[in-house]
């Protein structure tokens, strides 16, 4: 491989949040050198969560909320290359090849390529057929949603039940299918779960659990979905979200370590120091809890990796050591949670008036591993962010105290 005769920099693929602001936080940082954005898209970047919440149901469709202007880029001294794949790592050369042909020297590489919709094979093919990552993506899907246009949603989680609620707010029926015996069976509580089954069910949405897919075929008026048992569902539109899977082949093409995302240290390093990976494309150990592997899919996540990422590129040597933090909007419902629910064994519930209550999940030894709340709009925010920080200060807070409303969370935090 051939380097072009220009000066080696810092390379970001991956225009995303988090490669946004991997290459801002390089300049926050004092860096000098040249970088280089790499996007696949032609947008700017953008904010990725408002596209399957309210930016769905506003008139006249969804529109890219974008986080930088090209004005700001070039104040930052950031180049953005839109519009363009990097094909190829040569990490003996120290340097990417782009769709076009064009190589890139670096001196420090980031890959926040982010993650993909998961393909439902029966479902390939079938033009009314669909999934939700990019803004191109929620313009035709929204292009779809007209009053009475019958809509399938294929997963039960977080992206489907956010469209199904969208879609309703439309005046389009909508059908869940999950084949869990529940709604968010790997994401909230039970409790929490009910909460939002019921808020979808009173909406309107019809929702089959436990329910497997055989087969999805087109008809003269739209698509059938058969359903285990004998059952059908009849659908202009069908949007599949079930699940994500980590964008790693530009990694493994390189030789790099993989498991579960391109596997990262504390420090976001892949196994070649000079190459760092972030956002929902990495799994990385997180002391807080042991030193288990994750991989989180969180608008958040995203922003403290880059972050991160950027003043270890520069040198640094901090680790990750953020609380996992996560948020979602079910119609006039605020979900968030803080930390890992499964890694609790005893549930304390906090009720806090108006149907909102909060959930604390404690490990066996008493310390407070995470906290997952719902209630109208931000009514448990103030409350989960307190309890992210006694989370983060590994808390050992008393059951009772944490059950009883009066008992302010800001008193156990300064205790």
């Amino acid at each position: 491989m051939t380097i072009p005769p220009f000066e080696r920099g810092m390379v970001v693929v991956g225009a995303g949040e988090c490669g946004l602001r991997a290459a801002i936080g390089l300049r926050e940082r004092g860096s000098t050198a040249p970088v280089t954005l790499i996007g696949a898209e032609l947008h700017l970047p953008y904010e990725r969560p408002p596209l399957s919440k309210d930016a769905m149901a506003i008139d006249g469709g969804p529109e890219p909320k974008a986080v930088a202007s090209r004005d700001m880029l070039e104040e930052q001294g950031v180049s953005l290359i839109a519009g363009a794949e990097v094909v190829a790592i040569d990490r003996s050369a120290k340097a990417v090849r782009l769709s076009t042909g064009g190589l890139i020297p670096y001196d420090k590489l980031l890959l926040a390529t982010g993650a993909r919709p998961r393909r439902l094979p029966m479902a390939e093919g079938l033009s009314a057929c669909v999934y939700l990552r990019t803004f191109d993506d929620a313009r035709a899907i929204r292009a779809h949603l007209t009053r009475g246009v019958r809509v399938a949603v294929i997963g039960g989680g977080f992206i489907g039940l956010e469209l199904a609620a969208s879609a309703r707010r439309l005046g389009c029926p909508v059908t869940v299918v999950e084949s869990l015996p529940r709604l968010l069976m790997r994401a909230v509580p039970a409790d929490i779960a009910e909460v939002i089954e019921r808020e979808h069910r009173d909406r309107g949405v019809d929702i089959l659990t436990g329910m497997t897919i055989e087969a999805i075929e087109e008809t003269e008026t739209g698509l059938r979905i058969a359903l285990a048992g004998g059952r059908t569902v009849e659908a202009d539109l069908c949007i599949v979200g079930i699940g994500a899977v980590p964008n790693v082949e530009l990694a493994e093409g390189a030789g790099l370590a993989t498991s579960n995302g391109i596997a990262v240290d504390a420090e976001l390093r892949t196994s070649d120091p000079d190459i760092f990976a972030a956002g929902d494309c990495c799994s990385f150990p997180l002391d807080l809890y042991g030193g288990r592997r994750l991989r989180l899919e969180a608008w958040r996540n995203a922003q403290e990796q880059g972050a991160l990422a950027a003043a270890n590129m520069l040198g640094g040597h901090e680790g990750h050591d953020a609380v996992p933090w996560f948020w979602s909007d079910q119609y006039d419902l605020g979900l968030q949670i803080a930390g890992l629910c499964d890694e609790g064994r005893h549930v304390v519930r906090r009720d806090l008036g108006e149907g909102s209550f909060i959930l604390f999940h404690l490990a066996e030894d008493g310390r407070l591993v995470a906290a997952s709340g719902i209630g109208p709009g931000t009514a448990v925010a103030r409350d989960i962010r307190l309890a992210e920080m006694l989370i983060a200060r590994r808390s050992r807070p008393v059951p009772q105290d944490l059950a009883a409303p009066h008992v302010k969370l800001k008193a156990l935090l300064a205790a």
